[in-house]
């Protein structure tokens, strides 16, 4: 509760800072894209933040955004597929990928960064070989389809909506957050995070849960992947999801997860990538700081992360040695 108190804070000064620096921040038009960019980066940083916990890492988000946010429309359009095959078929392809890193994880005993490294590099060359480097996108069609991630519920009274994406996000969070704090498996996740070889002797399946992990990543992946092209219409495979990995794992690292697993929050993650989102946009809205310095704030909050996580452990271990000490006298004497 105090990491998510404290990101919360976060968010709220980084919010009234933009606000004072920009008289753009406040408008109806950037405050409902933020809630939109926010909502769809977070159903991808929780996808992200699973993985994270159990220790491991996935470094191929953004390609199989890509991957799958350039064969939908290719699909659609250039293939004439109906929409509820092409859903099918990146549905089962994004499972795939999730089944495929935690097999090759646990059962080849591969480290996670050198096989989602090479995810990361395999599914945007598919992709780019697929469609022939051509940019893909729906041709002013499926406006039903794409009414799912650009539609908004309106809120009486007011011209402003709440962007479908944010929905979404809500039921993924709930689902999410269910299945990590109710649930005998995400005990499971959380321990393995702690340690995975007393996990093992505890009798569970250790394997079975980094797989499943992998598979809800990549499953949240492909979700996000086919809201980003639903919003934006088109795709393009060069740059389509790139570094999107990079927001993802910032956002699950300010959200309170921690890199050598064991500890998260759904919530957590979910204000971290509203976090990320709000600095984005600061950069792009206050004028005297530079624009080309997004991706230097992205790796000073993963540095940032990783440091405070690092002191908040050694403190909590330095206070915890005088009680184990003064227990073992009482228990001598």
């Amino acid at each position: 509760m105090k990491k998510i108190l404290g990101i919360l804070g976060l968010l709220v000064f980084v919010c009234v800072a933009t606000a004072l620096l920009s008289d753009r921040f406040l408008t109806e038009f950037n405050i409902e894209n933020l809630i939109r960019r926010s909502a769809l980066f977070g159903i991808i940083s929780i996808g992200a933040a699973f993985v994270i916990i159990t220790g491991g890492i996935d470094l191929s988000i953004g390609s199989v955004v890509c991957l799958v946010g350039c064969l939908f429309p290719w699909m659609l359009v250039e293939q004439g597929l109906s929409p509820p095959t092409a859903l099918a078929i990146v549905a089962i392809m994004s499972l795939g990928i999730g089944l495929s890193h935690g097999l090759l994880i646990t059962k080849l005993r591969l480290q996670p960064f050198v096989v989602t490294l090479c995810g990361l590099l395999i599914y945007r060359g598919l992709t780019r070989g697929i469609v022939n480097d051509q940019t893909q996108g729906f041709r002013g069609g499926y406006t039903m389809l794409r009414n799912l991630s650009q539609g908004q519920i309106p809120l009486p009274g007011t011209e402003f909506g709440i962007p479908n994406p944010c929905l979404i996000l809500a039921v993924v969070t709930v689902a999410a957050a269910f299945f990590l704090n109710y649930t005998v498996y995400g005990r499971y996740l959380l321990a393995l995070g702690r340690n995975e070889e007393a996990t093992r002797f505890s009798g569970i399946n250790t394997q079975r849960m980094v797989i499943v992990a992998y598979v809800i990543c990549a499953a949240l992946s492909g979700l996000g992947g086919l809201l980003f092209v639903l919003d934006v219409g088109s795709a393009q495979p060069v740059d389509f999801g790139s570094f999107y990995e990079l927001y993802a794992i910032a956002a699950a690292v300010l959200g309170g997860c921690s890199l050598r697993g064991g500890e998260g929050t759904v919530l957590g993650v979910v204000i971290g990538a509203a976090v990320m989102q709000v600095l984005r946009n600061s950069i792009t809205l206050i004028d005297w700081i530079p624009t080309n310095i997004e991706y230097a704030v992205i790796g000073a909050v993963i540095l940032g992360g990783t440091i405070v996580d690092e002191v908040v452990r050694r403190l909590a271990a330095a206070r915890k040695a005088p009680r184990a000490d003064a227990k073992d006298k009482r228990e001598d004497s």
